[in-house]
C-alpha cells in the first residue's frame, strides 16, 4: 500500500526521501552530527526514507537502522529525539527519486512498495550503522544515504552519482546525501519541485 503524508507543506509518498541539515545548538550529541555534516559536501547532510502509513519513516543513524514517527505535519526534531537519537536537524526538503522517470503507475507502485519493504527489513533486522563510508555495497550495516541507494538499486535506480570528496581520490563510492538531493527532482518548502543536476 502506498501512503501519502504532508510535512511542512511538502507532499511525500512511500519511498520519497526526507533531506535534512544540521542546525546550531548546544546539545552535546548534536555536536557529533554537526561535525560530520561539515565533512560532507553540500547543505544536505542526512536523509530518511518515508515508508508510511501515517508518519512512519526509516533512517540509518547513530542507533543503526530504525523506524520513527514524524511528529505531526511539522518537522520538530525535539519531539523525535527519543527515538531517533539525533538532535538539531532541520528539514531541508524532499527528494523524489521516481519523479520524471516515466514509469507506468503499476511499476512505480511496485518500486515504492519494494523500497519500503527493503528499508523496513533492515530496521527489523536491527542493522548497525556503517562507519565505513567507502563500502556502500555492504548490507551488513548502513549509513543514511547508503540505505536509500541500496533500496533503489534493485529497481534500476542508481542514486550514487560518483560525487566523491573533491581532491580526494577513491571516494566516488561514497553515496552522499547531497548527491541524492542533486540527482533527484526535489522540493524545498514553499518552492516548486525541480530537477537539480549534480
Amino acid at each position: 500500500m502506498i501512503s501519502t503524508y504532508e510535512i511542512d507543506g511538502l507532499h511525500i509518498r512511500t519511498g520519497d526521501i526526507i533531506c535534512t541539515t544540521e542546525t546550531e545548538g548546544n546539545i552535546l550529541p548534536g555536536e557529533f552530527w554537526r561535525l560530520l555534516g561539515r565533512l560532507v559536501p553540500g547543505a544536505v547532510d542526512h536523509i530518511a526514507i518515508y515508508v508510511g502509513p501515517g508518519g512512519r519513516c526509516v533512517e540509518a543513524g547513530g542507533k543503526g537502522v530504525i523506524t520513527f514517527e514524524l511528529a505531526g505535519s511539522r518537522w520538530v526534531p525535539g519531539k523525535m529525539t527519543k527515538h531517533r537519537g539525533r538532535f538539531l536537524d532541520r528539514l531541508y526538503g524532499v527528494a523524489y527519486p521516481l519523479m520524471g522517470r516515466d514509469f507506468f503507475p503499476e511499476e512505480e507502485t511496485r518500486i515504492r512498495i519494494g523500497v519500503a519493504e527493503y528499508c523496513l527489513r533492515q530496521a527489523a533486522a536491527k542493522k548497525p550503522y556503517n562507519i565505513n563510508f567507502l563500502d556502500s555495497d555492504t548490507e551488513d550495516g548502513f549509513y543514511c544515504s547508503q540505505l536509500a541507494y541500496k533500496a533503489y538499486l534493485p529497481h534500476g535506480i542508481d542514486l550514487n552519482t560518483g560525487l566523491g570528496v573533491p581532491n580526494l581520490p577513491g571516494t566516488s563510492s561514497i553515496v552522499f546525501p547531497q548527491e541524492i538531493w542533486d540527482g533527484c527532482w526535489n522540493q524545498r518548502a514553499g518552492e516548486r519541485a525541480v530537477r537539480r543536476d549534480a
